[in-house]
């Protein structure tokens, strides 16, 4: 009796030791399993934390990327803007003598001291007369008939000083309106309607180009010709005619012949725009009235142009 007793503790004993071992060992289970997830959610949030690095580098080099593609795109068009600027000074140089350049052709650019001396806009007598009166308005200052038979009207130089404030090359202010109504719309309205549209737009773009026939072989739009004489149809005017010169619009290979006179009429428009031009961007250092009757003279080619009078060509 006394032994089973004894053995009865000893189970007890061995029960509860084993019992407590279970449950250290339950504990310590508890804890690694606190440990695995702290670890996994550590682990959960630096992946997360890499992605998010990642995508912050990747969009980073993607935004410095489309910048980069911005200005090259800027510079791109600043180059097409500056090779538009030499092709319309080649229009000019084109309208000048070619045997003896005309120095003159432009004094509006030259600075005030050098420009100073000068009485109007002088020209040279193969291009037009001097028409510009020598004393320039002051503010509020209507100018009067000078010697020479000029007057200035007085609304016309109202929208020009309105637009000279604020140069704008939008069709939609009265100084331009009246232009284009008057003398740019009536001068590029030629038989050839489609492709007058598109001449009109492209000198408005300063994306027109006007070349001398040359000997070598270029593509050219197919046009009806008649081959005699080197006569060939012009492009604008649909008339058999002696085609010296060519245009292209924009970067399109292909070239339209036109006649000397479709030639003066967009000539005469494209100097026209090439000097707003740079009224607009500030290259032309002279006073109001100068200006303005420089216009005038423009519009007046413009005008005589339309009416079929030009300079016979070499």
């Amino acid at each position: 009796m006394e032994i089973r007793e004894k053995g009865s503790e000893f189970l007890k004993e061995e029960l509860y030791k084993a019992q407590k071992e279970l449950k250290l060992k339950d504990e310590e289970c508890e804890r690694l399993c606190k440990v695995r997830a702290q670890l996994e959610q550590e682990l959960e949030e630096l992946t997360a934390s890499l992605f998010q690095e990642a995508h912050k580098m990747v969009r980073e080099a993607n935004m410095k990327q489309a910048a980069s593609e911005k200005q090259l795109k800027e510079a791109w068009g600043k180059i097409d803007m500056l090779q538009a600027e030499v092709t319309a000074l080649k229009t000019l140089v084109i309208t000048s003598t070619p045997a003896s350049p005309n120095r003159e052709l432009h004094p509006q650019l030259l600075s005030p001291t050098k420009a100073g001396p000068r009485k109007g806009h002088s020209r040279h007598k193969s291009t037009s007369s001097s028409l510009c009166p020598v004393v320039c308005p002051t503010a509020g200052h209507i100018p009067t008939p000078d010697k020479d038979g000029k007057e200035v009207d007085t609304t016309l130089f109202s929208e020009f000083q309105a637009w000279r404030a604020s140069p704008t090359l939008d069709k939609d202010c009265p100084f331009l309106e009246r232009v284009y109504r008057e003398d740019v719309g009536p001068c590029l309205d030629f038989t050839v309607q489609e492709l007058s549209a598109l001449v009109r737009a492209a000198v408005e773009d300063n994306t027109l180009t006007i070349e001398p026939v040359a000997s070598q072989t270029l593509p050219t739009v197919k046009v009806p010709t008649v081959e005699c004489n080197n006569i060939n149809t012009c492009a604008l005017s649909g008339l058999a005619r002696t085609c010296h010169h060519r245009i292209r619009l924009g970067d399109s290979e292909s070239h339209y012949y036109i006649s000397p006179s479709s030639r003066a009429r967009i000539t005469a428009v494209c100097n026209f725009f090439t000097y707003i031009r740079y009224i607009q961007q500030g290259l032309v250092r002279q006073d109001a009235e100068p200006m303005f009757w420089e216009i005038m003279r423009l519009r007046k080619g413009m005008s005589l142009a339309k009416l079929g009078f030009f300079p016979q060509e070499a």
